[in-house]
């Protein structure tokens, strides 16, 4: 994991929006404060994977505190429609097209959150196209930074998957609990 945060360093200076992802099954369970310190004052997308598998009041209540925070939150579920995620990083990319000839964006978060799953969902929606990225139900199937994969065409638009980073160490008990029974 130590690797894959530093392949994820060296390539910031080219990412223009940062995806977090996250599992909507345990929204605070699933952050991971090394992502903080990575990202800095790059523009960052959180999305809540897995929606599909998370109470309807946890989500309101995690999209009202984000709120408060002026943070964009969005749950999802990657393996149906995820056009609304494509639309937000279009609308960034056509804002300045000189600052942004080429648009790319990193998907980070922990492991088995569903980062290659929203990858190819993207990816479909974007430019209709298959799988880019390998997915599987145990975690760490992504081992390090992928190349660049294109899911839109007008304006160009690249995705870089990235392995799952979990952290160094969780020192609250129920926290951990509920990331094992996760899966992650």
């Amino acid at each position: 994991m130590a690797k894959g945060l530093k392949q994820m360093r060296d390539q910031m200076r080219t990412i223009d929006l940062i995806i977090e992802t996250r599992d909507a099954r345990i929204p605070l369970s699933s952050i991971n404060m090394e992502f903080e310190r990575l990202v800095g004052s790059k523009a960052r997308l959180i999305v809540y994977n897995k929606a599909d598998l998370a109470p309807v009041d946890i989500q309101l209540n995690v999209q009202e505190e984000m709120a408060k925070r002026q943070q964009r939150a969005i749950f999802t579920d990657a393996n149906k429609k995820v056009s609304h995620i494509l639309d937000i990083a279009v609308d960034i990319a056509k804002r300045d097209p000189v600052k942004y000839p080429q648009f790319s964006i990193m998907v980070v978060g922990m492991p088995n959150v569903g980062k290659s799953s929203l990858i190819n969902a993207l990816r479909r929606t974007g430019v209709n196209r298959g799988k880019a990225a390998s997915t599987g139900a145990k975690p760490g199937v992504t081992r390090a930074v992928s190349s660049k994969i294109r899911v839109f065409d007008k304006p160009p638009i690249y995705l870089l998957d990235t392995p799952g980073v979990m952290m160094p160490h969780i020192p609250d008990t129920m926290t951990a609990i509920k990331v094992a029974l996760t899966g992650m």
